[in-house]
């Protein structure tokens, strides 16, 4: 049995809302006798649609119970509650053509948020304006990374580019999978982002806001890399975490540290994916980014493994290490992106087994552009058999996200926008629409049905996460929190030690802003959101969601 303090009861849903074609579910959680359900209008004047609530399922996951309201029948469009006698009524939602497209924008525009070394300005983000916070004119190398032609104490250059999570610091590891993950949303869906405007500096510019942010990034990521070798350095850091104060209050020393094998061979992958990417829209830039790509391959050969590691060094390193000890799938990843940018038979990797990507295993995005570009068959079969196996049997939430209790780990929600991009990815193969419903339920889950009952992106539905595990939210005395943002989401782990009213797997979730583990915000967990709702977005018409095919 897990260990649940006090019974929940409550009704959980997607409180942006659904499609009018696509299936729509709330969950009623720990219910009492009642066998109906109803659909209301938000102002609670009439009553547009009626059902039975299923049979209680038990969850797997807690000691929660669950009683399915599924209302797909419901097409009108409006704002509803779902009502359940003995309980009351669901956060509002809507129904709606458009219902995916602020969570959508919201979720790319987070990534503005969180940008370094230049001013946010009001008319672009509103009460979250601010200043520049760190330039990172004035950066040391560190005595980690030094060497003959950059001795210790060397001052560099490296402004730009985004804060990696709720802290002041820039990671090229944690950087590769995030620009990698928003790159492939661009290339799966070109024409879409074409259209998009999430209303930053560049918007008015001929380049689609989604390359606008990542070249933002990409030129921070460019000058991590030491011209004389090739090599790139793991991070951009201060020795320590800053307090919880906004950007650019603290003076610390900013370093920049060791390279490392990991680092070296994200940034090829990236920089050589986004070098076919910008050919058309900046040959200059698309030009530099293959020369590096191609330069930090040939240090990683020189170098095929060499983990990074801070320790031992002065002034001590103690910012998150993304510390890598297996370098295949970085490999694996750079040969791809390389090979199919250059056509050059030298890059192209054996296949390896890949899984749900994380920071610390990339080879799935090997998998993902082999598949745009080459319809490797091996390939599409695996992606097949992952995305059946997410099918078989979902969870009592109705969600591909929770079948394996292995999903609540730090940065759980970021296996429910991983496994939702695999099944986008399954669908585009197939055209088959059951892995896009499958896909769907996830973000139904990231946005409220889940067991936690919060929709965990800042700023979207009427129960979200108020209090992130972020600098600029806790300081700047706005009650709001930077909008566009997710929460980790649940972890028994509970590494931080902070107070959390459930322990068990699926309810391990406290808002509040020391809880680390389980409420901080990071730019690769954003990315896969990004893709995800944007991805649904793009699909909407031609899957029928928006009317009936």
């Amino acid at each position: 049995m897990f260990l649940i303090s006090l019974s929940i009861s409550a009704i959980m849903l997607n409180q942006a809302g659904f499609y009018p074609q696509a299936p729509k579910v709330a969950v009623i959680t720990n219910s009492p006798a009642a066998s109906k359900f109803y659909v209301i209008t938000a102002d609670k004047k009439d009553t547009v649609f009626s059902g039975n609530l299923s049979d209680e399922k038990q969850s797997t996951n807690s000691d929660t119970k669950t009683r399915i309201a599924d209302f797909t029948k419901l097409t009108t469009k409006g704002s509803f509650v779902v009502n359940v006698p003995g309980i009351g009524n669901s956060p509002i939602f809507k129904i709606s053509n458009d219902v995916g497209r602020e969570v959508a924008i919201a979720t790319l525009k987070g990534f503005y948020y969180q940008r370094v070394s230049m001013p946010l300005e009001e008319k672009y983000a509103g009460k979250w304006h601010r200043p520049a916070g760190h330039p990172d004119t004035v950066v040391y190398i560190h005595p980690s990374a030094a060497d003959e032609k950059r001795p210790a104490g060397t001052v560099i250059s490296s402004p730009g580019g985004w804060y990696d999570a709720g802290d002041y610091n820039k990671y090229i590891v944690n950087s590769g999978i995030t620009m990698g993950t928003l790159l492939s949303a661009y290339e799966d869906f070109p024409a879409y982002y074409s259209k998009i405007n999430t209303n930053i500096p560049e918007s008015k510019d001929a380049i689609p806001d989604i390359l606008n942010e990542v070249i933002y990034n990409l030129r921070w990521m460019l000058s991590m890399q030491d011209p004389n070798d090739g090599g790139v350095y793991n991070k951009c850091t201060n020795a320590a975490f800053d307090g919880m104060v906004m950007p650019g209050v603290t003076k610390a020393p900013r370093y920049v540290v060791q390279k490392g094998t990991a680092a070296t061979l994200d940034f090829a992958a990236v920089t050589a994916q986004a070098s076919r990417i910008l050919k058309q829209y900046n040959k200059r830039l698309a030009d530099s980014c293959l020369k590096a790509a191609e330069k930090a391959w040939e240090w990683a050969k020189l170098h095929p493994d060499m983990e990074y590691d801070q320790r031992n060094f002065q002034p001590a390193i103690t910012t998150g290490p993304y510390g890598d000890k297996y370098f295949k799938d970085e490999w694996f990843w750079a040969g791809v992106e390389l090979y199919i940018t250059t056509k050059e038979e030298k890059y192209k990797p054996a296949i390896i087994d890949a899984g749900l990507p994380t920071w610390s295993n990339v080879a799935m995005l090997g998998y993902y552009t082999l598949l745009r570009f080459n319809k490797e068959p091996k390939l599409k079969e695996k992606i097949i058999t992952m995305a059946n196996g997410y099918a078989t049997k979902l969870t009592a939430f109705q969600t591909v996200m929770g079948q394996s209790v292995r999903d609540f780990n730090w940065g759980s929600n970021s296996n429910a926008g991983n496994q939702g991009i695999l099944l986008i990815n399954a669908y585009k193969l197939t055209g088959d629409k059951k892995y896009l419903n499958l896909a769907l339920s996830n973000l139904d889950y990231l946005l409220g049905r889940n067991a936690t009952g919060y929709c965990f992106v800042t700023g979207i539905g009427t129960k979200s996460t108020m209090h992130p595990h972020h600098r600029p939210s806790v300081a700047d005395g706005i009650k709001d929190p930077v909008p566009g943002l997710l929460a980790a989401g649940p972890n028994p782990g509970m590494q931080d030690k902070c107070k959390y009213e459930f322990t068990a797997p699926e309810l391990a979730y406290s808002d509040i802003d020391c809880a680390y583990a389980s409420n901080e915000i990071t730019i690769n967990w954003n990315a896969p959101i990004v893709y995800l709702a944007n991805a649904l977005e793009a699909l909407k018409d031609n899957a029928g969601y928006t009317k009936r095919k």
